[in-house]
């Protein structure tokens, strides 16, 4: 499920939940039933598990400036 903004033009924003990809682009208000536009926002990602969002940021860092190493991961120094 995903989470859709809309916006009232008399109540203003609120959320709606719906299944991924099938938002209308208009819904009823919930307070006064208004037509209201679908609101176009960022992804949400601080809501995210801080473990899942950390290793998408290496990743994505990774693209342009890829992490160098020494020597293969789990050998010891001597």
């Amino acid at each position: 499920m995903a989470t859709y903004a809309y916006r009232c033009p008399a109540c203003g924003a609120f959320d709606e939940i719906r299944p991924m990809g099938e938002a209308p682009e208009r819904v009823e208000c919930p307070r006064c039933a208004a037509p209201s536009p679908r609101a176009w926002t960022a992804p949400r990602l601080a809501g995210m598990n801080p473990a899942l969002r950390s290793a998408l940021a290496r990743e994505e860092a990774s693209r342009d400036e890829p992490e160098v190493v020494t020597r293969a991961s789990g050998t010891t120094r001597r």
